[in-house]
């Protein structure tokens, strides 16, 4: 099969597959005579296996150490354990400050009186007003003044 059947069969882009190959997380295909990738349904699983990885957020170097273990079935599994949890600890390292950020989000919003922008309280917990303020009373050379003066 050529590059785009594999690619829309695990809705990847087709430089995407071709990223993978040079990153040698997929073997490079035979090739026709005419020059063109052709991949097999090994190549196709390999792909599956990578794209699902990536999408529960395993790094590329996690799924290149995740197919090397899987490329030895007579392993333990052991390490795939050690690397699944140490992601999952990283996943809920994530979530713990994905729910900070939100409950922080929340209470500034909250705090928005629906004045002007110049007393607006999220431009000034994001630290645009404090930034004015430092340009204001600071007054270092060349900022706030006339030319010549």
């Amino acid at each position: 099969m050529k590059i785009g059947e594999p690619a829309k069969a695990t809705a990847t882009k087709v430089e995407t597959v071709r990223f993978y190959e040079k990153a040698g997380l997929l073997s490079a295909p035979e090739r026709t005579d005419a020059n063109y990738r052709s991949y097999d349904a090994a190549h196709l699983q390999r792909l599956s296996f990578i794209r699902r990885a990536r999408d529960l957020g395993f790094s590329l170097d996690a799924v290149r150490d995740l197919l090397t273990l899987a490329d030895d079935r007579d392993k333990p599994c052991q390490a795939v354990d050690t690397i699944a949890s140490g992601h999952l600890a990283e996943v809920e390292r994530k979530i713990t400050d994905l729910i900070a950020m939100r409950d922080e989000l929340q209470r500034v919003i909250g705090s928005c009186r629906h004045g002007t922008v110049a007393n607006c309280k999220i431009i000034e917990t994001l630290g645009l007003g404090r930034v004015r303020e430092m340009l204001c009373l600071n007054r270092p050379m060349g900022l706030n003044r006339q030319r010549g003066k």
